[in-house]
């Protein structure tokens, strides 16, 4: 490593004297063009319903999803990721790939309102619209059939893709979604839309919120098609197959627990690359802040800058209005 000198000749602590000083000898910085809202939509409510585990989170009606996206646009959010969910849930997901679906609905509301001022993202997933909450078809021993479930997720993604998606999220974690996706898309006229792959989403125990938000109707658990969460050197071997078969831009999910993972997909690859900071981490927060045990602008803010110090290119997170609000002011 070069030496820069020793003390008391050097005194790193020089360039930490004022807040100006900081400020112009930050290595990193969050941008409100970093950043992506998650957001969910909820079929059948007249108005928006509170999410218990997520506090200033809500499943939004399309009136009220309309205002976020307006919203998240005006403070120049880059994102917003959309998750629709049903009323009626099937063994086989069928509202995913019903044009009149919500998600789908959802989709084109948005693009109505915002147009192209934010990248309109779909989360493509069956565990949102199937009655066992899980992320593809089952098969007669109750186990995720992976090749049944990629002809789902093409069906999915040439509907999101015509409902007005700019980018879609395979986020079941199927082996070979990545190229069964592009492969129907381009099928279909659609090679303009990209994809988001969530190329090391881990079974993970921070998701707990989320499966509230989305009213999962889970049975067991998602071990054998999600990432180990001991496992490091797994998660390249996703990255490889999924740049190979054509991902446009590359996700960890969950974000803190996972930031080694995220290090090492910067180093490696030419795409952006995305981190998701799920619902557990957001709750965390938002629970320890409630309590006054921390303070809670700062700890988000901490947070949201490890994911650009581990090498995320884009932030997927809860807070991004409020985060890209006082990025700009800073």
């Amino acid at each position: 490593m070069f030496s820069h000198g020793a003390f008391p000749d050097v005194r790193p602590r020089r360039l930490r004297t004022t807040t100006a000083m900081r400020r112009m000898t930050a290595e990193h910085r969050v941008h409100p063009a970093d950043l992506v809202l998650p957001a969910f939509v909820r079929e059948g409510i007249a108005e928006p319903a509170p999410i218990s585990s997520m506090p200033g989170v809500v499943q939004h009606t399309l009136d009220s999803l309309r205002r976020a996206a307006a919203e998240a646009a005006d403070a120049g959010v880059a994102g917003i990721m959309l998750f629709g969910v049903p009323e009626v849930k099937d063994a086989v997901g069928t509202a995913a790939t019903d044009p009149g679906g919500i998600l789908q609905v959802a989709l084109g509301v948005v693009r109505e309102e915002v147009g192209d001022a934010l990248v309109v993202m779909s989360d493509l997933c069956l565990d949102e619209t199937t009655d066992h909450g899980h992320c593809g078809l089952l098969d007669e021993r109750g186990r995720v059939d992976n090749d049944a479930t990629l002809a789902r997720y093409a069906e999915m993604a040439v509907v999101q893709a015509e409902a007005g998606a700019h980018v879609l999220g395979p986020s079941g974690m199927m082996d070979g979604q990545i190229g069964h996706v592009r492969r129907a898309l381009d099928a279909a006229g659609h090679r303009d839309v990209a994809l988001l792959a969530y190329t090391a989403k881990y079974t993970s125990a921070f998701y707990g919120p989320f499966r509230e938000a989305v009213e999962s109707g889970l049975t067991g658990d998602r071990m054998t098609y999600q990432q180990d969460p001991a496992n490091g050197r797994e998660a390249m071997r996703e990255l490889s197959q999924d740049l190979a078969e054509g991902a446009d831009m590359v996700m960890v999910k969950p974000g803190l627990p996972y930031l080694d993972v995220l290090r090492r997909v910067a180093d490696e690859v030419a795409v952006p690359v995305a981190a998701y900071q799920i619902s557990g981490e957001y709750a965390m927060v938002e629970a320890a802040a409630e309590k006054g045990w921390i303070e809670r602008e700062r700890a988000i803010d901490e947070t949201l800058v490890c994911f650009k110090r581990a090498g995320a290119d884009v932030i997927l997170t809860y807070w991004a209005v409020e985060a890209a609000r006082r990025a700009a002011a800073r």
